[in-house]
């Protein structure tokens, strides 16, 4: 007997059963759910760094604070890279007798390699542009306003008359999303002329390069190897996105959730479906058995069947997975403006391998038992459902969940928490399913008689209910979290960043300065202000010991400790802050306290009743470690990592941090607020939200997006969990029709039994989805004072439980419209 030709006539020849299609629908959506966010996550990520490659100007650059020495420059030439030089620094440009403070950028021609520098020349018009040639200068529409000048008028910096020839509308800026000043880029031959860059100034050097990826991988590597110069650092893409980790990290979790819910959503119709198929095929292999066909020849048939029909399905899933990713990346890659990236193929084989792992786990272990169907089997049917109290390849679709749940989340947190919601969905679905059918043993003699047969259908298939109940619940409870919570939790997320959050930093504000501060930015209309004190000091000892003498575990705790600190205090809790070891000092403690952040606690490692001091202008103070915060970095608030009790920290040497929101388009009243406080720094963050934003966006495009496939899956799993006892209702119906049953019985009958299993599952996804959702927004996503949505909940499950009915009396449409004695023969 050739195996793989009977196998093949094996999968035509059975290719219309529901069971054989429904395996290969689910493994088809499985692996395009996989795919498809695995294609786009890998695309976004390289989107990611491109992008973060024209926001500092080249593709990697080093920084120094000397002028980088010249075989630097040649050895990268001599990599066939392309290279600019500048100098960034500050200083003061004057146009009679106004001035103004400036962030000025010194550059060559050539810049920028990557990205774009865009600006509004005399007539109006915006175009790209390169480094300004000598004697001209870009300044942004703060500096003009400040400086009262128009493009085209002339300015001095440095000594020298520059020509404003045009208006900076945009640029790279090394990895910087926000500037202590307004900006200006002049030529880097006019400061160096000007003395801007002369031995003892504070300009810091760089030098970017371009080129071809392996280029540019070779030359960073010689860097890592080499020894750089004193005080220099590298400038990478990878630093530019931890300004941004939080959103990226939410973004790529949003996308792992939704592409894990699928895929076990797939899984869970797989196993339903090849359960029903492997008690189909029961007859069938007692006969192969009863004619000598050896087990081992059997189950060789079983799995090769198995296989012909998984890896068409899965290269077709792969395929499809492809096109969509590539069909959508046309909407993700708006986010990057538009940089193109090449279709990675290895994501999708790896989600078709996935697929298939998926199909092997959850499918083999019924298939290959019915290998241990006897050959007496084919005469007497009840030993073809003997089953073994235990059987170790039942154990595979589990290792098989978990080992999903785990390479697919890529967090143990996410993967924890799902695993633990679907486990517990199961227990509770089952145990409640358990007591409904001892409910309906003794409220079935007495109750209606559509109920009655209802309950009475229950009971009769107890081991089979109680797996139709729990499938239901996993599954809808995956739906509920993707349709529910998924969105409410981006909802979250979106209204953490209001339109009013704070897009204005100041700093060097003096205390005799508030009051008129805080004026001036009533006048213009500013909101949401927040001012804290701000104290620069250095930590000295810890429980008395120098910090120079204590042998850290974590490597930057040494380096952060020879680093200049940042304190301030409050005699209230800061809003973003929450407490989660100790007790707030309060306004005035009997000693000197400190509440740390926990990444401070984590770094130092230290704990409640430790001693931390610090050397602040000429005094010292030692204050004990009274609680531990959780700080929300998010939020654009001021925050700090360490915060003194106000009653010994209110003398010490100390300026003012303020944040606030100010609507666009107050650029002239803000330049004018510059010039009345001359010694402020005020940074600007929009650029940042603007993007954290996008990102939102986007991501939430993506999740919707990804539901579809979801929905799909879903609808699987139910047309799987109520078609599994659907022979077993037609040998039922056959029996009921002969004695006399109606149709509209066996409807209301069937509706009863579906509503039932509708509610219990229902009931069940609903209390798993927001648990689940709870743990999830707090642990994972910490997205302050999420509350799942529990009406939409509630109603979703509702609907849920209805359409469950709905799809079970579909299926049972054939059977109350089929003839008793056809029935009769068909069972």
């Amino acid at each position: 007997m050739n195996v793989a030709r009977l196998a093949l006539r094996t999968l035509r020849r059975e290719w219309h059963l529901v069971e054989l299609r429904t395996l290969a629908a689910s493994l088809v959506l499985a692996v395009i759910a996989l795919g498809v966010v695995a294609t786009l996550s890998t695309r976004i990520e390289r989107g990611i760094l491109a992008s973060a490659a024209e926001l500092i100007g080249g593709d990697l650059g080093i920084s120094a604070p000397a002028p980088l020495p010249e075989p630097m420059l040649r050895s990268a030439q001599a990599d066939g890279l392309s290279v600019t030089r500048g100098a960034g620094f500050r200083s003061v440009a004057f146009v009679g007798e106004r001035s103004q403070l400036l962030d000025v950028l010194a550059t060559d021609g050539v810049y920028p390699l990557r990205g774009t520098l865009e600006v509004r020349d005399t007539e109006g018009r915006d175009r790209a542009a390169h480094g300004p040639a000598r004697g001209q200068v870009f300044l942004d529409h703060r500096a003009m306003v400040g400086l009262g000048i128009h493009a085209g008028q002339t300015i001095q910096i440095g000594g020298r008359d520059l020509v404003a020839t045009a208006e900076l509308l945009r640029q790279p800026d090394g990895g910087e999303l926000f500037a202590l000043a307004p900006r200006a880029i002049m030529n880097l031959d006019d400061a160096s002329d000007a003395g801007l860059l002369s031995v003892g100034s504070r300009a810091r050097h760089r030098l970017l390069v371009s080129g071809s990826p392996a280029a540019v991988a070779a030359w960073r590597a010689s860097l890592e190897n080499s020894t750089l110069p004193t005080g220099a650092d590298l400038i990478t893409p990878e630093k530019m996105q931890e300004r941004m980790r939080t959103a990226f990290d939410r973004a790529s979790a949003f996308l792992r959730l939704t592409a894990l819910l699928s895929a076990l959503l797939a899984g869970v119709a797989i196993a339903l479906a090849a359960a029903r198929y492997a008690r189909r095929k029961a007859g069938e292999v007692a006969l192969l058995r009863a004619l000598g066909t050896p087990r081992r020849r059997v189950a060789a048939l079983l799995v090769t069947t198995l296989a012909a029909l998984a890896l068409p399905a899965a290269a077709l899933g792969m395929a499809i997975a492809l096109g969509l990713a590539q069909g959508a990346w046309y909407f993700a890659r708006q986010l990057f403006e538009n940089i193109p990236t090449t279709l990675p193929l290895g994501p999708a084989f790896a989600a078709a391998a996935m697929g298939l792992a998926v199909l092997a786990g959850f499918a083999l272990p019924p298939l290959v038992r019915l290998a241990e169907v006897p050959p007496v089997a084919v005469f007497r049917e009840s030993m073809q459902r003997r089953m073994r109290r235990f059987d170790a390849l039942y154990l595979v679709p589990l290792v098989t969940a978990v080992l999903l749940v785990w390479v697919q989340s890529d967090s143990a947190k996410l993967a924890g928490i799902l695993a633990a919601t679907l486990a517990g969905v199961a227990v509770v679905a089952a145990l409640l399913s358990a007591l409904l059918l001892v409910i309906a043993r003794r409220v079935a003699p007495g109750a209606h008689p559509a109920l009655r047969l209802g309950l009475a259908a229950l009971a009769r298939r107890r081991g089979l209910s109680l797996v139709q109940a729990t499938a239901l619940s996993l599954g809808l409870c995956a739906l509920l979290l993707l349709a529910v919570i998924a969105p409410s939790l981006l909802e979250g997320w979106r209204r953490e960043l209001p339109a009013d959050t704070p897009n204005w930093f100041a700093l060097n504000l003096q205390d005799d300065q508030r009051a008129a501060f805080t004026k001036a930015l009533d006048e213009m209309g500013a909101t949401r202000t927040n001012m804290m004190p701000l104290a620069v000091g250095k930590l000295t000892a810890i429980n008395g010991k120098p910090v120079d003498t204590i042998a850290f575990a974590n490597e930057d705790a040494k380096e952060s400790a020879d680093r200049q600190l940042r304190l301030s205090w409050a005699a209230d809790l800061p809003p973003s802050n929450q407490v989660v070891q100790g007790t707030w000092a309060g306004p005035s403690p009997s000693r000197a306290e400190v509440s740390v952040d926990t990444s401070w606690r984590d770094r130092y490692q230290l704990k409640i009743g430790d001693t931390l001091s610090f050397e602040v202008g000429e005094g010292t103070i030692d204050a004990k470690v009274s609680s531990v915060r959780k700080v929300d970095w998010s939020s654009f608030r001021v925050n700090f990592f360490l915060m003194l009790d106000p009653a010994h920290a209110g003398d010490l040497p100390h300026t003012w941090l303020t944040s606030f929101y100010l609507p666009r388009g107050r650029g002239d009243q803000l330049a004018k607020v510059s010039r009345d406080f001359g010694n402020l720094s005020l940074i600007d963050v929009d650029a940042l939200l603007d993007r954290v934003r996008e990102i939102v966006d986007r991501v939430g495009g993506a999740v919707r997006w990804v539901l579809g496939f979801s929905l799909l899956a879903g609808a699987l799993v139910l047309a799987a969990a109520l078609a599994a006892s659907a022979q077993e209702r037609r040998k039922e119906a056959a029996l009921l029709r002969t004695l006399g049953a109606t149709r509209a019985q066996l409807r209301a009958a069937a509706a009863c039994e579906f509503a039932l299993l509708g509610l219990v599952a229902g009931l069940t996804a609903a209390l798993g989805a927001a648990g689940a959702g709870l743990w999830l927004g707090n642990a994972v996503f910490h997205i302050e004072n999420f509350v799942p949505p529990l009406w939409p909940l509630i109603g979703t499950a509702a609907l849920a439980a209805f359409v469950v009915m709905a799809i079970g009396l579909f299926g049972t449409r054939k059977v109350v419209r089929t003839s008793p004695m056809a029935l009769l023969r068909e069972g």
